[in-house]
């Protein structure tokens, strides 16, 4: 029988990549950036709906020191992704738009404002400037 000492089961530890690292369609990445700008996107009124006209979007250039690539924050993820913070983004996941990647952190992952990071951020690799085309494999 297992003694309760107050041990806590072990979490495996974050593996943690840089922005160069992310591709098209996968998801579970955790990653230190920092906020360079961010710059809201307007929902054109398309939904009469109330749910969807309180909707904040942003989109924030992030990046490490081998790139950057353009983050949507939503609603409340806006006030943590200041221009000039570091943040951790756990579980994020890219989301392709119009043939480029977009990173993402939806209900199942998270923001954490960290301390300051020493890197300096490598501005003229901008991943979301790489368009991707979607080529359909068909099954003989």
């Amino acid at each position: 029988m297992a003694t309760n000492s107050g041990a806590k089961p072990e979490l495996r530890k974050p593996v943690f990549i840089k922005v160069v690292g992310l591709k098209p369609g996968t998801n579970g990445h955790t990653l230190t950036v920092k906020v360079l700008n961010s710059n809201a996107v307007l929902q054109k009124g398309r939904s009469v709906s109330q749910h969807l006209r309180s909707t904040r979007i942003s989109e924030c250039l992030v990046g490490d020191e081998t790139g950057v690539i353009l983050f949507t924050a939503r609603n409340d993820q806006v006030d943590l992704m200041r221009p000039g913070a570091t943040v951790i983004l756990r579980n994020a996941k890219i989301d392709m738009f119009k043939g480029s990647m977009r990173l993402a952190v939806d209900k199942w992952g998270r923001i954490e404002i960290t301390e300051p990071a020493s890197f300096v951020v490598k501005e003229d690799n901008n991943l979301s400037l790489v368009e991707y085309e979607l080529v359909n494999v068909e099954a003989e």
